[in-house]
């Protein structure tokens, strides 16, 4: 049976990573909205970034139902920082009788802190399509990330090392 998969954490929790490692275990598709963000807009929105961000989403929520509609599930690695996000997308599968786990990715703030830094340079070199975090971006990240309860988790992912493959 096919399922909708919400990954919840903080930037640089090792979201994207997990989630790659995901789909493979899966067989699932991977919908991630930054990579298709800074695909089709570049690393830098502006004033439009979060009208854009909301028109991805959107998008990507009806191309998932087509994914699952034929079997296959879906990994949806866009952060899901708030509790009415996090309801808002249950709600969405739910109610078309689509199966929904929530995955939450806890990480030390060493650990966190660690992979921006990679990512930075990391981005920094070409080496890797991600939007950079400044202190800006990671503040912001912070003030709106609403950690989730317990009983709203499907799958609880306690890390407290590497990640295999995470260069950490």
């Amino acid at each position: 049976m096919s399922k909708a998969i919400l990954l919840c954490g903080k930037i640089g929790s090792g979201k994207t990573f997990y989630a790659e490692a995901l789909c493979k275990r899966e067989g699932a598709v991977l919908l991630s909205a930054d990579e298709l963000m800074l695909t089709l807009f570049g690393p830098f929105c502006g004033d439009r970034h979060e009208e854009l961000s909301e028109k991805t989403r959107r998008f990507l929520y009806a191309l998932s139902l087509r994914i699952l509609s034929s079997g296959v599930s879906v990994v949806l690695d866009w952060g899901f920082w708030t509790k009415a996000g996090r309801e808002e997308a249950r709600q969405f599968y739910e109610s078309r009788g689509i199966l929904c786990e929530l995955h939450f990715l806890a990480v030390s703030e060493a650990r966190r802190l660690s992979r921006i830094r990679k990512r930075n340079r990391e981005v920094a070199e070409g080496k890797t399509l991600a939007y950079p975090v400044d202190s800006g971006l990671e503040a912001k990240g912070n003030a709106l990330f609403e950690p989730p309860a317990r009983e709203e988790i499907d799958v609880w992912v306690e890390e407290d090392g590497a990640a295999p493959g995470d260069g950490e």
